[in-house]
């Protein structure tokens, strides 16, 4: 398959070469196709890729040159082999694993074009006897000449080309395999460019999967709202936090808002451009908490269609939400905590090891430190987990932040019914802090929304799911009028009421747990009624 004249026989037909190059758009087609149109020439013994990249796990080990490499970061890896053997035709010479399959830069001739980016050509390697590690090969493969190629594109050496001929390249050739190596770097390059961006395209398309799922949810509670001097020191441990890597455990009971807490951490931190990933782990299934944290590759189980990245893969260089982690089956928190420690997944049904960069936020209404002690949570991850531990305080202890929850939600609710926002009075405010609130912000939300869709006059009327049903008349029909109380027995009944919680508070009456926070008034107020009625703290 001779061109341009008898002496540049070696490089087979490079016009057809060169337009298959520019249709072929992936590194798999591209390296072995080259490789064999240059050894279909009858001239070519030996036709060889190599590419510049990072050595894998055991490569410098088993690395015969490996006495000879300066530095370990980047080497030749070979990808493309082609030839045909005149000694043994049982050969085969398409092995990508022989002896010289890696090249450290600057080592020997290939790895010399490799540092220096400068073309080599030599066209009598028997006179060249400190040249070639097996002379006896050349000889008995009657190889008389060696031509290589360096990879460039833009500057940046990609691999090298090299090609073992039987005869001697004319200068044509020479210029031909040289076009071959100019057009194969601009390939490699845009082969690789483009499986980046179908890359980055397939994890776009994961994230934004995943985050449909979650836009309903991402304001469940709203912002961080309130004044309150127990939402003000979680605010303040939010700040310190933030700026770390630490992982954070979230205690707290149902509906407190932990998700919106871990949100607002990873908002502040210097992950916030990258995703948060949420794992509600009480709602995965026992048989796919691998499959859903560690991902899948197509085939590995019944219904694994295709491959699937997990929740730690997807939250690769940002934040990972473990919601209710305490429902994590105890026979896979230990899977768990090696990931955590070791920084390293594996797809099920791969054997290829990923390295990701998490941090990990996780958060439980229950107890973890007495679940380790009942053997129900590993020790070991709970100190994993709990770096930082912070507790969110129920809606109850801070009462005085309804008001402003209830105008949130409120003026949210009536936007998406396209009604005016309904007027919250000091009495449906009076009559939502006398509420306990066991379903936290999130029975508050509820409560608001039901009472704005029921609200078609502009008057809100709330019911609560723990409140008694109230009766309103007796039995005869006749209304029931209160007991009216004396100043007394009000002042009585306020003293009591003050007493109990100081009692709760062990007389303490400022700070989160005070007796102040608890009765939902300033600490100073307190005080004062304290010492107007005579009670002894």
């Amino acid at each position: 398959m001779a061109f341009m004249g008898q002496d540049s026989g070696i490089a087979g037909n490079p016009r057809q070469l060169l337009l298959e190059l520019a249709a072929l758009h992936q590194l798999s087609e591209l390296l072995p196709l080259t490789v064999q149109r240059l050894s279909e020439s009858p001239t070519t013994a030996l036709a060889r890729i190599w590419l510049n990249q990072p050595p894998e796990a055991d490569d410098c080990s088993n690395c015969r040159l490996s006495n000879e490499c300066s530095q370990r970061e980047r080497c030749l890896h070979l990808v493309a082999s082609a030839g045909r053997s005149v000694s043994d035709p049982y050969a085969n010479w398409g092995r990508l694993d022989g002896a010289f399959r890696r090249f450290p830069i600057g080592v020997r001739k290939v790895g010399q074009i490799a540092a220096s980016g400068q073309s080599l050509e030599i066209a009598d390697v028997h006179l060249d006897h400190g040249w070639s590690a097996h002379p006896d090969w050349l000889a008995m493969e009657r190889i008389t000449s060696f031509v290589g190629h360096p990879l460039v594109h833009r500057g940046e050496v990609l691999g090298v080309l090299g090609l073992f001929a039987r005869t001697y390249p004319g200068e044509s050739c020479f210029e031909w395999l040289r076009m071959i190596a100019d057009h194969l770097a601009a390939a490699i390059a845009n082969a690789r460019a483009l499986e980046e961006i179908e890359a980055l395209k397939q994890r776009l398309e994961l994230e934004n999967e995943y985050l449909r799922e979650e836009v309903t949810q991402a304001a469940a509670f709203g912002e961080l709202i309130g004044r309150s001097h127990a939402l003000q020191a979680v605010t303040r441990q939010i700040e310190l936090v933030a700026p770390t890597n630490s992982a954070v455990l979230i205690l707290g009971e149902s509906g407190t808002g932990k998700e919106v807490v871990a949100r607002e951490i990873h908002r502040r931190s210097q992950r916030s451009n990258r995703p948060l990933i949420k794992v509600n782990c009480a709602a995965v299934p026992r048989e796919l908490y691998e499959s859903e944290f560690f991902g899948h590759a197509k085939g590995a189980f019944t219904g694994a269609l295709r491959d699937r990245a997990g929740r730690f893969e997807l939250a690769d260089g940002g934040t990972l939400f473990l919601d209710e982690i305490g429902e994590i089956p105890l026979d896979l928190q230990a899977k768990l905590l090696r990931v955590l420690q070791e920084g390293e997944i594996e797809r099920i049904g791969e054997e290829r090891t990923r390295r990701i960069n998490v941090r990990v936020i996780a958060a439980t209404n229950r107890n973890l430190r007495s679940e380790t002690e009942a053997g129900r949570f590993r020790q070991d991850l709970y100190y994993r987990l709990s770096v930082f531990p912070m507790e969110l305080p129920p809606l109850r202890k801070r009462t005085e932040d309804i008001p402003l929850l209830a105008e949130h939600f409120l003026a949210r609710f009536a936007r998406q019914l396209g009604r005016p926002i309904p007027r919250l009075t000091l009495s449906n405010v009076q009559e939502l802090q006398r509420y306990q609130w066991p379903g936290n912000v999130r029975e508050l939300q509820h409560a608001l929304e039901r009472a704005c869709i029921v609200a078609t006059d502009g008057r809100l009327r709330f019911e609560f799911a723990n409140d008694p049903p109230r009766r309103k008349e007796s039995n005869s029909g006749v209304a029931i009028t209160p007991r009216i109380m004396t100043i007394q027995e009000m002042q009585e009944l306020e003293a009591s009421n003050i007493q109990a919680a100081l009692t709760e508070s062990k007389g303490k009456i400022y700070g989160v747990d005070g007796a102040a926070a608890r009765l939902g008034m300033k600490p100073t107020t307190l005080a004062s009624r304290i010492k107007a009625l005579g009670i002894n703290s």
